[in-house]
């Protein structure tokens, strides 16, 4: 499990059970024996069709299995495993498949035929509405009979409801009844009614447990569907909250369109899991994605020899459906192989596991923030926003910060608003009690005292009124220098503004070309030059953080961000900014490279340079060379957008340079009057607190030259915002959430 996520969940519980006066609950574990791993042979045999899957338990160990079609042909085979359990995947949708058992003469007869459903195949209305949830723990049965573990918690009884309604819906543990989700707490204490689901394969739900598959999307889709039923769920719709992984769920569940969904409020999200966060610029992240798969791996064997720590403990206290729930665990995916798989890009496959792409299909009002320097899931996420702009009720907040600044006090004011409006469909307030607990548990987690700002609508204001005055707001706000305020280093935001349009329609796309002596300029360049480096990947640290801690939404966070050795990249630096220059948007640097081997990885770093010679971290971008090849149709001058599929991969030449075009993640920051804009390039490594990269197979020293010449203009095309009314001073360095700094220390080009 994530440190920093049970560490932020840990403090915020303990701050709100405080103050309603209510002990945190301990758990406590029977010592019955262990499940044992081996099939009982007086199992009847269980065979369901489900979707796109054909499910099999209670099969001898070890057996042969065969998938058999309606017109008798043999579809897939397999081998059951210690469980007696076998699941048959990417089945045709269709009746009248039957599942034979052994073979030879121990070949048994066939089973009764099952269906296999279509992912749009939904069950009836009455199918939810028979199903009644209570307070508390307990189970969802979804449209393949799979039980998910849910729990229920309710502002009071449930005949003084109904109660505004939200879902936490993810692979973690948000149906763990010992240690509600960060959202789910808030939401709590905010009045609505929390429902933590898990999904299939994880926790004690049943199923096997595959990333974003069909089947998690449309498990969503039912869970939704039954707990809007429920006669406590206020107006019958529910919202769904949560951050990270219950945050993409929400995307991917809202895709399907679930009739009583009332709004989505993804928080730290990505927009595209494989270019975003598993293979930025085409390079394995093994630094945060790997383990966060080893992480879920983990989490989705059988309990309670293995699994989720709840799960192991409801399973040794007597929990029978839990426990009934593991024998499908040894079908889980191995998330590993899958990841190895994916080294180019089939768009088919990772369309499936990628939000933006899926946009179009969301129908109800959404909430969505994040930070630009987000250590886990990175800055591709506002990429989501043109495909929900203009379709949808949107409101969005950009920040600096890190992963979990989306739950800082400035933006998860704004989330509640979004939910009082949408969900309980009520003029937005937060109690006194909930701002005198939010105080605490940001003292506690930050390190600085932190109040929530006021309410914006007055509570005897018409929610009709109130209502339409939201949605004239501008949908995108962008939060600046949070962290350089009065209480340094804690998450408030100095400034913000607002925007119609992403990237903004006030960005003005700006050559910053690169120059002898290290520098950049607005000015083409006029002669010939060419900078180069030693390409040496392992000579870097893999990261800026190297303390091991997860402490991230401290004020301090103990970076380790180590000036770039001169003669390991090549930098350029402006000159000193006369006039604070706003940086918003998504960054191009369009490199003409030569190299000495056929292949090389490189980081291109943007940094502010302060007039005391401190450098602060903006953003980074990442490509192999080799993957530069871009989608014509969706490439622009800020965003460059190669395919990465097998088919244009290309080496480099050693006999001139080539355009490589490295796309750098959106950022938001303002370089103040007297500061120089820096922009380096380097093997990847050092610039990022959690992000790691796997080196080039076979990667040993080479020179990488960087050409800068009226033929060959090597540059970086930036987003200049105008309007922004930026504060005088500058912030502390460091302070920045999200933003370590350094000293200054030029590379062999001077900048």
């Amino acid at each position: 499990m994530n440190k920093s996520r049970h560490r932020l969940r840990t403090a915020l519980v303990i701050t709100v059970l405080a103050a309603v006066g209510v002990a945190p609950i301990e758990s406590s574990a029977a010592s019955t024996p262990p499940l044992s791993y081996v099939s009982d042979s007086s199992e009847p045999l269980k065979v369901r069709g489900s979707v796109g899957q054909v499910i099999v338990q209670g099969a001898p160990a070890a057996i042969k299995v065969r998938l058999i079609s309606k017109r008798k042909k043999i579809v897939d085979q397999g081998i059951t495993d210690s469980f007696g359990s076998y699941l048959f995947r990417s089945v045709r949708a269709g009746l009248g498949y039957t599942v034979s058992v052994g073979s030879g003469e121990t070949e048994s007869t066939l089973s009764s035929p099952v269906r296999v459903l279509a992912k749009k195949d939904n069950p009836t209305k009455s199918f939810y509405k028979n199903q009644k949830l209570v307070d508390g723990y307990q189970y969802l049965e979804t449209r393949d009979g799979t039980l998910l573990a849910a729990n229920v918690t309710l502002p009071g009884p449930i005949e003084r409801g109904p109660y505004p309604t939200v879902i936490e819906y993810s692979g973690y543990d948000p149906a763990n009844p010992e240690e509600p989700q960060p959202t789910s707490q808030i939401a709590s204490l905010l009045g609505y009614a929390v429902v933590g689901i898990n999904v299939r394969g994880s926790g004690c739900s049943g199923g096997a447990w595959s990333f974003f598959d069909d089947l998690q999307q449309t498990d969503g889709y039912d869970a939704v569907e039954t707990v809007a039923s429920q006669s406590w769920a206020l107006h019958h719709k529910v919202g769904m909250v949560g951050i990270s992984y219950p945050g993409i769920s929400q995307l991917f569940v809202a895709a399907t369109q679930p009739p009583h969904l009332a709004g989505i409020t993804p928080l730290s999200v990505v927009g595209d899991v494989w270019a975003d966060a598993l293979y930025p610029g085409g390079i394995l992240n093994t630094g945060f994605v790997v383990p966060w798969a080893d992480d879920r791996q983990s989490d989705a064997q059988p309990a309670p020899e293995g699994g989720q720590g709840w799960a192991k403990r409801r399973v040794r206290a007597g929990d029978e459906v839990c426990a009934d729930n593991q024998t499908l665990r040894l079908q889980t995916v191995d998330v590993r192989k899958e990841i190895d798989s994916q080294a180019y890009r089939s768009y088919q496959d990772s369309a499936l596991i990628s939000p933006n792409q899926l946009s179009q299909n969301i129908k109800v009002p959404v909430f969505l923030a994040g930070s630009w320097q987000d250590e886990q899931t990175g800055a591709g996420w506002p990429d989501l926003i043109p495909g929900l702009l203009g379709r949808v009720p949107l409101k969005v907040t950009m920040t600096n910060g890190t992963h979990s600044d989306s739950l800082g006090p400035d933006v998860i004011t704004r989330w509640a608003e979004f939910l009082d409006f949408y969900v309980a469909r009520k003029v937005p307030s937060i109690s006194a009690m909930a701002r005198v607990t939010a105080t605490i548990g940001y003292a506690q987690l930050a390190g600085e005292l932190v109040e929530l700002p006021p309410d914006r609508f007055l509570p005897e204001e018409n929610f009709k009124s109130a209502l339409k005055r939201y949605e004239s707001e501008s949908p995108i706000r962008v939060l600046f220098d949070s962290g350089g305020g009065k209480a340094l280093g804690a998450p408030k935001a100095v400034f913000e503004a607002e925007f119609d349009k992403w990237p903004p329609r006030q960005a003005r796309i700006t050559n910053y070309y690169f120059g002898d002596q290290g520098t950049i300029t607005d000015k083409k360049p006029a002669d010939s030059g060419v900078d180069s480096f030693r390409y040496e990947p392992s000579a870097l640290p893999a990261t800026s953080h190297s303390s091991g801690e997860d402490d991230y939404f401290n004020a301090f966070p103990d970076y380790d961000w180590t000036p770039l050795p001169p003669d390991l990249g090549v930098g350029y630096t402006s000159e000193p900014m006369t006039k604070p220059m706003v940086l918003l948007g998504p960054v191009s640097a369009d490199l003409w490279v030569q190299s000495s081997q056929a292949d090389v990885d490189l980081e291109v770093a943007l940094t502010e340079v302060r007039p005391d010679g401190q450098e602060i971290y903006l953003q980074s971008g990442w490509l192999r060379a080799s993957r530069r090849y871009l989608n014509k149709k969706t490439s622009t001058r800020l965003q460059p957008r190669p395919t990465f599929t097998k088919a244009d991969e290309e080496m480099l030449t050693k006999k001139k340079p080539t355009l490589v075009r490295v796309p750098i993640s959106a950022v938001g920051h303002a370089v103040r009057e007297g500061s120089r804009l820096r922009v380096t390039v380097q093997p990847p490594g050092g610039n990022r607190p959690r992000w790691a990269f796997s080196a080039l197979p076979g990667s040993q020293t080479a020179t990488v030259s960087i050409t800068h010449s009226r033929n060959y203009p090597s540059r970086v095309v930036l987003p200049i915002v105008t309007g922004v009314k930026v504060t005088v001073d500058a912030p502390a360095c460091p302070g920045l959430r999200g933003q370590p700094c350094r000293e200054f220390v030029a590379t062999t080009t001077g900048g």
